[in-house]
């Protein structure tokens, strides 16, 4: 069997520190990073067939991190996890290289079951479960964000909503 190399991008350190504890006794070689700074040269030198990126790493995005992995190695394996999914990111994940998406909590046997599944379904249950009007905000709210490059007055602004309104939003919702 040939070695699984993991590099988890994670900006919380503990979680990151489990993760990689747990993927280690199931046999991969795994390294982590607190972000995209030195990634690209990490992942070159570390050349990872699997990765788990955070879709938010502090004030940066792990799509840019899902991008840059997937340009050095496009057969990599990579799952996005979000504390707060939304369609939008989810779809951008995916265009950018992910593998999979998942939402937090996600625990070890889940991220190993989504690095697997890189086919779609066709049988997947196309029956919705109904969104909350919460979920609807946080959604366009995120789709605002991403189309206005996480600019909060600008996103403030097409929302029709006052800049600190906004921030307060973000603030009890945070950006994962």
């Amino acid at each position: 069997m040939t070695e699984r190399r993991l590099l988890i991008v994670e900006d919380d350190a503990t979680f990151a520190r489990t993760l990689c504890r747990s993927f280690e006794r199931r046999g991969y070689v795994a390294k982590v990073t607190g972000g995209p700074d030195g990634l690209e040269e990490l992942a070159r030198a570390f050349a990872p067939d699997h990765a788990v990126v955070d879709l938010r790493l502090g004030g940066a995005s792990g799509l840019a991190c899902v991008s840059a992995l997937s340009a050095i190695d496009p057969a990599m394996r990579i799952v996005v996890l979000t504390g707060f999914a939304s369609i939008a990111t989810a779809v951008e994940a995916i265009k950018l290289g992910a593998t999979n998406y998942l939402t937090k909590p996600a625990n070890t046997d889940e991220i190993e079951a989504a690095f697997a599944r890189v086919e779609g379904n066709p049988q997947a249950d196309l029956t919705a479960a109904p969104t909350s009007i919460k979920t609807l905000e946080w959604e366009h709210i995120h789709q605002t964000l991403a189309d206005t490059g996480f600019n909060i007055s600008e996103a403030a602004r097409r929302l029709g909503m006052h800049r600190r309104t906004l921030a307060r939003k973000l603030d009890k919702r945070h950006l994962s």
